[in-house]
Protein backbone atom coordinates (compact mmCIF):
# COMPACT_ATOMS: atom_id res chain seq x y z
CA UNK A 1 0.00 0.00 0.00
CA UNK A 2 2.81 2.41 0.87
CA UNK A 3 4.47 1.78 -2.47
CA UNK A 4 1.24 2.45 -4.36
CA UNK A 5 0.68 5.70 -2.52
CA UNK A 6 4.17 6.89 -3.34
CA UNK A 7 3.71 6.08 -7.00
CA UNK A 8 0.31 7.77 -7.26
CA UNK A 9 0.58 11.05 -5.35
CA UNK A 10 -2.08 12.93 -7.28
CA UNK A 11 -5.52 11.47 -6.68
CA UNK A 12 -6.91 9.33 -3.90
CA UNK A 13 -10.42 7.98 -3.66
CA UNK A 14 -11.51 5.95 -0.69
CA UNK A 15 -14.74 4.84 0.89
CA UNK A 16 -14.80 5.18 4.64
CA UNK A 17 -16.34 2.34 6.63
CA UNK A 18 -15.32 3.74 10.00
CA UNK A 19 -15.60 6.98 11.88
CA UNK A 20 -15.13 10.06 9.64
CA UNK A 21 -12.40 11.35 11.95
CA UNK A 22 -10.36 8.18 11.57
CA UNK A 23 -7.05 8.56 9.74
CA UNK A 24 -7.45 6.89 6.36
CA UNK A 25 -5.06 5.01 4.14
CA UNK A 26 -3.88 7.92 2.05
CA UNK A 27 -0.88 10.16 2.83
CA UNK A 28 -1.46 13.14 5.09
CA UNK A 29 1.00 15.25 3.10
CA UNK A 30 1.97 15.74 -0.54
CA UNK A 31 4.82 17.46 -2.33
CA UNK A 32 4.08 20.32 -4.71
CA UNK A 33 6.66 20.84 -7.45
CA UNK A 34 6.95 24.62 -7.28
CA UNK A 35 9.45 25.03 -10.11
CA UNK A 36 7.43 22.93 -12.54
CA UNK A 37 4.16 24.63 -11.61
CA UNK A 38 5.65 28.07 -12.24
CA UNK A 39 7.05 26.87 -15.57
CA UNK A 40 3.56 25.76 -16.59
CA UNK A 41 2.29 29.32 -16.23
CA UNK A 42 4.27 30.17 -19.37
CA UNK A 43 2.00 29.99 -22.39
CA UNK A 44 2.87 27.58 -25.17
CA UNK A 45 0.13 28.37 -27.64
CA UNK A 46 0.40 25.48 -30.07
CA UNK A 47 -3.28 24.51 -30.23
CA UNK A 48 -4.35 24.65 -33.84
CA UNK A 49 -7.71 23.39 -34.96
CA UNK A 50 -8.14 22.78 -38.66
CA UNK A 51 -11.53 23.67 -40.12
CA UNK A 52 -13.92 20.94 -41.16
CA UNK A 53 -14.05 20.36 -44.90
CA UNK A 54 -17.48 21.75 -45.60
CA UNK A 55 -17.85 20.68 -49.22
CA UNK A 56 -19.14 17.22 -48.27
CA UNK A 57 -21.97 15.86 -46.22
CA UNK A 58 -21.13 15.06 -42.58
CA UNK A 59 -21.11 11.30 -43.10
CA UNK A 60 -18.52 11.66 -45.83
CA UNK A 61 -16.27 13.88 -43.79
CA UNK A 62 -15.69 12.08 -40.51
CA UNK A 63 -11.97 11.62 -40.95
CA UNK A 64 -11.31 15.28 -41.55
CA UNK A 65 -13.38 16.40 -38.59
CA UNK A 66 -11.85 14.09 -36.06
CA UNK A 67 -8.28 14.95 -36.98
CA UNK A 68 -7.74 17.63 -34.37
CA UNK A 69 -10.93 17.93 -32.34
CA UNK A 70 -11.36 14.39 -31.02
CA UNK A 71 -9.66 11.09 -30.48
CA UNK A 72 -10.74 7.50 -30.12
CA UNK A 73 -11.20 6.23 -26.58
CA UNK A 74 -10.48 2.63 -25.62
CA UNK A 75 -14.17 1.81 -26.06
CA UNK A 76 -14.06 3.09 -29.64
CA UNK A 77 -16.25 6.10 -28.84
CA UNK A 78 -15.25 9.62 -29.80
CA UNK A 79 -13.58 11.59 -27.05
CA UNK A 80 -13.80 15.31 -27.75
CA UNK A 81 -10.95 17.57 -26.76
CA UNK A 82 -11.72 20.29 -24.24
CA UNK A 83 -9.61 23.44 -24.35
CA UNK A 84 -9.13 25.95 -21.59
CA UNK A 85 -9.35 29.47 -22.97
CA UNK A 86 -5.67 30.11 -22.21
CA UNK A 87 -4.74 27.35 -24.68
CA UNK A 88 -6.53 28.92 -27.65
CA UNK A 89 -4.35 31.57 -29.32
CA UNK A 90 -7.23 33.64 -30.71
CA UNK A 91 -8.84 33.85 -27.25
CA UNK A 92 -5.75 34.84 -25.25
CA UNK A 93 -5.22 38.55 -24.66
CA UNK A 94 -2.10 38.41 -22.50
CA UNK A 95 0.96 36.22 -22.18
CA UNK A 96 1.49 37.43 -18.61
CA UNK A 97 0.18 34.91 -16.09
CA UNK A 98 -0.79 37.46 -13.46
CA UNK A 99 -2.88 39.41 -15.98
CA UNK A 100 -4.62 36.24 -17.14
CA UNK A 101 -5.16 35.19 -13.53
CA UNK A 102 -6.70 38.53 -12.57
CA UNK A 103 -9.00 38.39 -15.59
CA UNK A 104 -10.03 34.84 -14.67
CA UNK A 105 -10.89 35.84 -11.10
CA UNK A 106 -12.86 38.84 -12.35
CA UNK A 107 -14.88 36.54 -14.62
CA UNK A 108 -15.24 34.11 -11.75
CA UNK A 109 -16.71 36.68 -9.40
CA UNK A 110 -19.33 37.53 -12.00
CA UNK A 111 -20.10 33.85 -12.52
CA UNK A 112 -20.59 33.19 -8.81
CA UNK A 113 -22.85 36.23 -8.46
CA UNK A 114 -24.88 34.97 -11.43
CA UNK A 115 -25.24 31.45 -10.05
CA UNK A 116 -26.27 32.66 -6.59
CA UNK A 117 -28.76 35.10 -8.04
CA UNK A 118 -30.22 32.56 -10.43
CA UNK A 119 -30.76 29.96 -7.73
CA UNK A 120 -32.26 32.59 -5.44
CA UNK A 121 -34.82 33.25 -8.17
CA UNK A 122 -34.00 36.94 -8.55
CA UNK A 123 -34.91 38.72 -11.75
CA UNK A 124 -34.73 42.13 -13.28
CA UNK A 125 -30.99 42.56 -12.71
CA UNK A 126 -28.82 44.82 -14.77
CA UNK A 127 -25.27 44.20 -15.94
CA UNK A 128 -24.03 47.22 -13.98
CA UNK A 129 -24.92 45.47 -10.72
CA UNK A 130 -22.05 43.09 -11.27
CA UNK A 131 -19.33 45.70 -11.46
CA UNK A 132 -18.60 46.52 -15.10
CA UNK A 133 -20.11 47.13 -18.49
CA UNK A 134 -20.58 44.26 -20.88
CA UNK A 135 -17.78 44.17 -23.43
CA UNK A 136 -17.01 42.20 -26.53
CA UNK A 137 -16.12 38.56 -26.03
CA UNK A 138 -12.71 39.08 -27.59
CA UNK A 139 -11.68 41.40 -24.75
CA UNK A 140 -12.98 39.36 -21.82
CA UNK A 141 -15.17 36.36 -21.33
CA UNK A 142 -17.17 34.32 -18.90
CA UNK A 143 -16.42 30.99 -20.54
CA UNK A 144 -13.51 28.90 -19.27
CA UNK A 145 -13.65 25.64 -21.23
CA UNK A 146 -14.44 25.19 -24.90
CA UNK A 147 -15.16 22.37 -27.28
CA UNK A 148 -15.10 22.34 -31.07
CA UNK A 149 -18.35 21.24 -32.73
CA UNK A 150 -19.83 21.26 -36.22
CA UNK A 151 -23.17 22.97 -36.79
CA UNK A 152 -25.36 22.36 -39.83
CA UNK A 153 -25.01 20.38 -43.07
CA UNK A 154 -22.33 20.62 -44.26
CA UNK A 155 -20.89 21.28 -40.77
CA UNK A 156 -19.43 24.66 -39.91
CA UNK A 157 -16.88 24.35 -37.12
CA UNK A 158 -17.45 26.52 -34.06
CA UNK A 159 -15.98 26.96 -30.59
CA UNK A 160 -18.67 26.78 -27.91
CA UNK A 161 -18.46 27.21 -24.15
CA UNK A 162 -19.39 24.14 -22.11
CA UNK A 163 -21.55 24.88 -19.09
CA UNK A 164 -22.85 22.30 -16.63
CA UNK A 165 -25.31 24.84 -15.25
CA UNK A 166 -27.07 25.72 -18.52
CA UNK A 167 -29.94 24.02 -20.31
CA UNK A 168 -29.76 25.27 -23.85
CA UNK A 169 -27.50 25.00 -26.88
CA UNK A 170 -27.09 28.11 -29.00
CA UNK A 171 -24.84 29.78 -31.54
CA UNK A 172 -24.81 33.23 -33.09
CA UNK A 173 -26.61 33.28 -36.44
CA UNK A 174 -26.94 35.35 -39.56
CA UNK A 175 -28.64 37.72 -40.10
CA UNK A 176 -27.01 39.22 -37.04
CA UNK A 177 -28.93 42.22 -35.78
CA UNK A 178 -26.52 42.44 -32.85
CA UNK A 179 -23.56 40.09 -32.37
CA UNK A 180 -20.34 40.18 -30.40
CA UNK A 181 -17.10 39.20 -32.12
CA UNK A 182 -16.24 35.53 -32.42
CA UNK A 183 -13.21 33.71 -33.80
CA UNK A 184 -15.10 31.71 -36.46
CA UNK A 185 -17.48 33.05 -39.11
CA UNK A 186 -20.99 33.49 -37.75
CA UNK A 187 -23.22 30.54 -38.67
CA UNK A 188 -25.54 31.17 -41.61
CA UNK A 189 -28.62 28.88 -41.48
CA UNK A 190 -29.23 29.60 -45.15
CA UNK A 191 -26.12 27.57 -45.97
CA UNK A 192 -27.34 24.50 -44.09
CA UNK A 193 -29.59 21.90 -45.71
CA UNK A 194 -30.61 20.49 -42.30
CA UNK A 195 -31.80 23.72 -40.66
CA UNK A 196 -35.48 23.76 -39.71
CA UNK A 197 -37.27 26.37 -37.62
CA UNK A 198 -39.43 25.10 -34.75
CA UNK A 199 -43.15 25.92 -34.81
CA UNK A 200 -44.75 27.72 -31.88
CA UNK A 201 -47.11 24.85 -31.11
CA UNK A 202 -44.46 22.16 -30.99
CA UNK A 203 -43.54 20.16 -27.89
CA UNK A 204 -39.97 21.39 -28.21
CA UNK A 205 -41.06 25.02 -28.02
CA UNK A 206 -43.10 24.33 -24.88
CA UNK A 207 -39.95 23.15 -23.09
CA UNK A 208 -38.19 26.49 -23.49
CA UNK A 209 -38.53 28.95 -20.64
CA UNK A 210 -39.86 32.34 -21.70
CA UNK A 211 -40.57 31.09 -25.22
CA UNK A 212 -42.27 33.49 -27.60
CA UNK A 213 -43.81 33.33 -31.03
CA UNK A 214 -43.28 35.36 -34.19
CA UNK A 215 -44.78 34.53 -37.57
CA UNK A 216 -45.41 30.97 -36.44
CA UNK A 217 -41.83 30.35 -35.32
CA UNK A 218 -40.69 29.67 -31.75
CA UNK A 219 -38.54 32.39 -30.23
CA UNK A 220 -36.19 32.00 -27.26
CA UNK A 221 -34.39 34.38 -24.95
CA UNK A 222 -31.73 33.58 -22.35
CA UNK A 223 -30.07 36.07 -19.99
CA UNK A 224 -26.95 35.40 -17.93
CA UNK A 225 -25.98 37.00 -14.65
CA UNK A 226 -22.91 38.72 -16.09
CA UNK A 227 -25.10 40.81 -18.38
CA UNK A 228 -24.76 38.54 -21.40
CA UNK A 229 -27.80 37.40 -23.33
CA UNK A 230 -28.92 35.67 -26.52
CA UNK A 231 -32.22 36.09 -28.38
CA UNK A 232 -33.35 34.41 -31.56
CA UNK A 233 -35.16 31.54 -33.21
CA UNK A 234 -35.35 27.98 -31.96
CA UNK A 235 -34.45 25.47 -34.65
CA UNK A 236 -33.72 21.81 -35.28
CA UNK A 237 -30.25 21.32 -36.67
CA UNK A 238 -27.57 18.72 -37.18
CA UNK A 239 -24.68 18.85 -34.69
CA UNK A 240 -21.42 17.03 -35.35
CA UNK A 241 -19.18 15.98 -32.46
CA UNK A 242 -15.94 14.46 -33.65
CA UNK A 243 -17.05 11.65 -35.95
CA UNK A 244 -20.60 11.47 -34.58
CA UNK A 245 -23.44 13.13 -36.48
CA UNK A 246 -26.55 13.92 -34.43
CA UNK A 247 -29.65 15.08 -36.27
CA UNK A 248 -32.61 17.18 -35.10
CA UNK A 249 -30.93 18.81 -32.13
CA UNK A 250 -32.89 21.79 -30.80
CA UNK A 251 -30.57 24.79 -30.79
CA UNK A 252 -31.00 28.50 -30.37
CA UNK A 253 -30.10 30.49 -33.45
CA UNK A 254 -29.17 33.81 -31.89
CA UNK A 255 -29.76 36.93 -33.97
CA UNK A 256 -29.33 39.35 -31.06
CA UNK A 257 -26.50 38.50 -28.70
CA UNK A 258 -24.42 40.44 -26.28
CA UNK A 259 -21.87 39.15 -23.90
CA UNK A 260 -18.55 37.92 -22.82
CA UNK A 261 -18.00 34.57 -24.45
CA UNK A 262 -14.32 35.07 -25.36
CA UNK A 263 -14.75 34.73 -29.09
CA UNK A 264 -16.84 31.57 -28.85
CA UNK A 265 -19.81 31.14 -31.18
CA UNK A 266 -22.15 30.20 -28.36
CA UNK A 267 -22.75 27.68 -25.63
CA UNK A 268 -23.21 23.92 -25.20
CA UNK A 269 -25.45 23.41 -22.19
CA UNK A 270 -24.65 20.26 -20.19
CA UNK A 271 -27.19 20.84 -17.40
CA UNK A 272 -29.72 18.28 -16.25
CA UNK A 273 -32.78 19.85 -17.92
CA UNK A 274 -34.57 18.47 -21.00
CA UNK A 275 -33.28 21.14 -23.39
CA UNK A 276 -29.60 20.68 -22.56
CA UNK A 277 -27.43 18.63 -24.89
CA UNK A 278 -27.38 15.78 -22.37
CA UNK A 279 -31.15 15.96 -21.93
CA UNK A 280 -31.82 15.91 -25.66
CA UNK A 281 -29.57 12.93 -26.30
CA UNK A 282 -31.44 11.09 -23.55
CA UNK A 283 -31.74 7.43 -24.43
CA UNK A 284 -28.87 7.59 -26.92
CA UNK A 285 -26.38 8.16 -24.12
CA UNK A 286 -28.30 7.05 -21.04
CA UNK A 287 -27.95 10.67 -19.85
CA UNK A 288 -24.33 9.89 -19.06
CA UNK A 289 -21.21 11.84 -19.86
CA UNK A 290 -17.67 12.18 -18.57
CA UNK A 291 -15.25 15.07 -18.65
CA UNK A 292 -11.77 15.98 -17.56
CA UNK A 293 -10.74 19.60 -17.18
CA UNK A 294 -7.11 20.55 -17.78
CA UNK A 295 -5.88 24.12 -17.87
CA UNK A 296 -2.19 23.86 -17.07
CA UNK A 297 0.52 21.80 -18.72
CA UNK A 298 2.63 22.21 -21.82
CA UNK A 299 0.73 20.01 -24.26
CA UNK A 300 -2.34 19.03 -22.29
CA UNK A 301 -6.00 19.24 -23.24
CA UNK A 302 -9.07 18.01 -21.46
CA UNK A 303 -11.76 15.68 -22.75
CA UNK A 304 -15.53 15.33 -23.03
CA UNK A 305 -17.27 12.06 -23.85
CA UNK A 306 -20.93 11.03 -23.96
CA UNK A 307 -22.58 7.67 -23.37
CA UNK A 308 -22.41 4.77 -20.96
CA UNK A 309 -19.12 3.63 -22.48
CA UNK A 310 -17.55 6.87 -21.26
CA UNK A 311 -17.97 5.94 -17.61
CA UNK A 312 -14.81 4.36 -16.14
CA UNK A 313 -14.81 1.15 -14.14
CA UNK A 314 -13.87 1.76 -10.52
CA UNK A 315 -15.21 5.29 -10.14
CA UNK A 316 -16.29 6.37 -6.67
CA UNK A 317 -19.96 7.38 -6.86
CA UNK A 318 -21.80 10.12 -4.98
CA UNK A 319 -25.56 10.65 -5.16
CA UNK A 320 -26.92 13.68 -6.98
CA UNK A 321 -29.46 15.76 -5.10
CA UNK A 322 -32.37 17.33 -6.97
CA UNK A 323 -33.21 20.94 -6.21
CA UNK A 324 -36.57 21.95 -7.73
CA UNK A 325 -35.53 25.59 -7.42
CA UNK A 326 -32.50 25.01 -9.65
CA UNK A 327 -33.11 21.80 -11.67
CA UNK A 328 -30.32 22.53 -14.15
CA UNK A 329 -27.53 22.34 -11.58
CA UNK A 330 -25.78 19.23 -10.32
CA UNK A 331 -26.02 19.18 -6.52
CA UNK A 332 -24.05 16.66 -4.48
CA UNK A 333 -23.97 15.74 -0.80
CA UNK A 334 -20.87 17.09 0.91
CA UNK A 335 -20.56 16.26 4.60
CA UNK A 336 -17.20 17.75 5.49
CA UNK A 337 -13.65 18.82 4.66
CA UNK A 338 -10.28 17.40 5.63
CA UNK A 339 -6.77 18.83 6.00
CA UNK A 340 -3.75 16.60 6.46
CA UNK A 341 -5.90 13.49 6.91
CA UNK A 342 -7.92 15.05 9.75
CA UNK A 343 -11.52 16.11 9.43
CA UNK A 344 -12.09 19.81 10.12
CA UNK A 345 -14.76 20.39 12.80
CA UNK A 346 -17.54 21.77 10.60
CA UNK A 347 -21.20 20.91 11.05
CA UNK A 348 -22.75 18.94 8.18
CA UNK A 349 -25.67 21.36 8.32
CA UNK A 350 -23.46 24.01 6.69
CA UNK A 351 -23.52 22.00 3.44
CA UNK A 352 -27.09 20.71 3.56
CA UNK A 353 -29.70 21.64 0.95
CA UNK A 354 -32.77 22.92 2.75
CA UNK A 355 -36.36 21.99 1.95
CA UNK A 356 -36.74 25.49 0.49
CA UNK A 357 -33.91 24.85 -1.97
CA UNK A 358 -31.38 27.02 -0.15
CA UNK A 359 -27.76 26.18 0.53
CA UNK A 360 -26.38 22.88 -0.69
CA UNK A 361 -23.32 22.10 -2.82
CA UNK A 362 -23.19 22.56 -6.60
CA UNK A 363 -20.55 21.19 -8.97
CA UNK A 364 -19.99 23.78 -11.68
CA UNK A 365 -17.66 23.81 -14.68
CA UNK A 366 -18.14 27.56 -15.13
CA UNK A 367 -16.95 28.58 -11.65
CA UNK A 368 -13.16 28.54 -11.19
CA UNK A 369 -12.59 28.81 -7.42
CA UNK A 370 -14.52 26.71 -4.90
CA UNK A 371 -16.74 28.87 -2.68
CA UNK A 372 -17.71 27.91 0.86
CA UNK A 373 -19.98 29.56 3.43
CA UNK A 374 -18.00 31.82 5.75
CA UNK A 375 -18.12 29.52 8.80
CA UNK A 376 -16.89 26.53 6.80
CA UNK A 377 -14.22 28.48 4.95
CA UNK A 378 -12.76 30.09 8.07
CA UNK A 379 -12.37 26.77 9.88
CA UNK A 380 -11.00 25.09 6.73
CA UNK A 381 -8.48 27.87 6.04
CA UNK A 382 -7.32 28.01 9.65
CA UNK A 383 -6.70 24.25 9.66
CA UNK A 384 -4.59 24.62 6.51
CA UNK A 385 -2.60 27.52 7.95
CA UNK A 386 -1.95 25.53 11.13
CA UNK A 387 -0.34 22.77 9.06
CA UNK A 388 1.73 25.05 6.79
CA UNK A 389 3.77 26.95 9.37
CA UNK A 390 6.85 25.70 7.51
CA UNK A 391 5.97 27.89 4.49
CA UNK A 392 6.64 31.64 4.30
CA UNK A 393 3.38 33.62 4.17
CA UNK A 394 2.96 36.79 2.10
CA UNK A 395 2.13 39.94 4.00
CA UNK A 396 -1.26 40.32 2.32
CA UNK A 397 -3.75 38.38 0.24
CA UNK A 398 -4.12 38.44 -3.52
CA UNK A 399 -7.44 39.21 -5.17
CA UNK A 400 -10.16 37.05 -3.55
CA UNK A 401 -7.57 34.94 -1.70
CA UNK A 402 -6.59 35.75 1.88
CA UNK A 403 -4.02 32.99 2.39
CA UNK A 404 -0.96 33.18 0.15
CA UNK A 405 2.68 32.08 0.31
CA UNK A 406 5.97 33.30 -1.12
CA UNK A 407 7.53 30.19 -2.62
CA UNK A 408 10.09 31.98 -4.77
CA UNK A 409 13.30 29.95 -4.79
CA UNK A 410 11.71 26.68 -3.65
CA UNK A 411 11.98 23.56 -5.82
CA UNK A 412 9.28 21.58 -3.99
CA UNK A 413 7.28 22.12 -0.82
CA UNK A 414 5.50 19.75 1.54
CA UNK A 415 1.79 20.57 1.98
CA UNK A 416 -1.06 18.85 3.84
CA UNK A 417 -3.60 16.97 1.74
CA UNK A 418 -7.05 18.47 1.17
CA UNK A 419 -10.07 16.15 1.16
CA UNK A 420 -13.78 16.32 0.41
CA UNK A 421 -15.93 14.01 2.56
CA UNK A 422 -19.11 13.03 0.73
CA UNK A 423 -22.36 11.66 2.10
CA UNK A 424 -22.35 7.90 1.91
CA UNK A 425 -18.65 7.50 2.62
CA UNK A 426 -16.52 8.42 -0.44
CA UNK A 427 -13.59 10.71 0.24
CA UNK A 428 -11.83 12.62 -2.54
CA UNK A 429 -8.29 13.81 -1.80
CA UNK A 430 -7.15 16.49 -4.22
CA UNK A 431 -3.83 16.80 -6.01
CA UNK A 432 -1.70 19.54 -4.45
CA UNK A 433 -1.86 21.62 -7.64
CA UNK A 434 -5.65 21.82 -7.22
CA UNK A 435 -5.54 23.75 -3.97
CA UNK A 436 -2.25 25.69 -3.92
CA UNK A 437 -2.04 27.63 -7.17
CA UNK A 438 0.34 30.23 -8.66
CA UNK A 439 -1.12 33.72 -9.02
CA UNK A 440 1.96 35.12 -10.77
CA UNK A 441 5.08 33.72 -12.40
CA UNK A 442 7.53 34.62 -9.61
CA UNK A 443 6.44 32.25 -6.88
CA UNK A 444 3.33 33.63 -5.16
CA UNK A 445 0.94 30.75 -4.45
CA UNK A 446 -2.49 31.01 -2.84
CA UNK A 447 -4.88 28.64 -1.09
CA UNK A 448 -7.43 28.26 -3.90
CA UNK A 449 -10.68 28.54 -1.95
CA UNK A 450 -12.78 31.55 -1.07
CA UNK A 451 -15.60 32.42 1.28
CA UNK A 452 -19.09 33.37 0.21
CA UNK A 453 -21.74 35.32 2.08
CA UNK A 454 -24.27 33.00 0.47
CA UNK A 455 -25.16 29.67 2.05
CA UNK A 456 -24.45 28.01 -1.31
CA UNK A 457 -21.21 26.04 -1.76
CA UNK A 458 -19.77 25.68 -5.27
CA UNK A 459 -17.06 23.18 -6.21
CA UNK A 460 -15.18 24.99 -8.96
CA UNK A 461 -13.18 23.86 -11.94
CA UNK A 462 -9.75 24.46 -10.38
CA UNK A 463 -10.55 21.78 -7.81
CA UNK A 464 -11.91 19.51 -10.58
CA UNK A 465 -8.87 19.78 -12.86
CA UNK A 466 -7.17 16.55 -13.86
CA UNK A 467 -9.81 14.35 -12.19
CA UNK A 468 -12.00 12.14 -14.35
CA UNK A 469 -15.60 13.12 -13.52
CA UNK A 470 -18.65 11.21 -14.73
CA UNK A 471 -22.31 12.20 -14.53
CA UNK A 472 -25.04 9.54 -14.56
CA UNK A 473 -28.12 11.72 -14.79
CA UNK A 474 -30.54 8.84 -15.34
CA UNK A 475 -29.63 7.10 -12.09
CA UNK A 476 -28.67 10.21 -10.15
CA UNK A 477 -24.95 9.86 -9.49
CA UNK A 478 -21.67 11.64 -10.11
CA UNK A 479 -18.45 9.63 -10.17
CA UNK A 480 -14.85 10.60 -9.42
CA UNK A 481 -11.82 8.83 -10.86
CA UNK A 482 -10.31 6.37 -10.64
CA UNK A 483 -8.00 7.78 -13.29
CA UNK A 484 -6.18 11.07 -13.54
CA UNK A 485 -6.03 12.78 -16.91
Amino acid sequence: MVLVLLLLPLLFLTTSTSSPSHNLSYPNFQHLNVKQTIAETKLNLKVKVKPFHTTKQPQENKKAKTETTSEKSESGKQKLKLFHRDKIPTFTISRDHRSRFNARIKRDSKRVAAVVRRIAGASGYEAEEFGSDVVSGMEQGSGEYFVRIGVGSPPKNQYVVIDSGSDIIWVQCQPCTQCYRQSDPVFNPGDSSSYSGVSCGSTVCSRVENAGCHEGRCKYEVSYGDGSYTKGTLALETVTLGGTVIQNVAIGCGHRNQGMFVGAAGLLGLGSGPMSFVGQLGGQTGSMFSYCLVSRGIESSGSLEFGRESVPVGASWVSLIHNPRAPSFYYIGLSGLGVGGLRVPISEDVFRLSELGEGGVVMDTGTAVTRLPVAAYDAFRDAFIAQTTNLPRTSSGVSIFDTCYDLNGFMTVRVPTISFYFLGGPILTLPARNFLIPVDDVGTFCFAFASSSSGLSIIGNIQQEGIEISVDGANGYVGFGPNVC
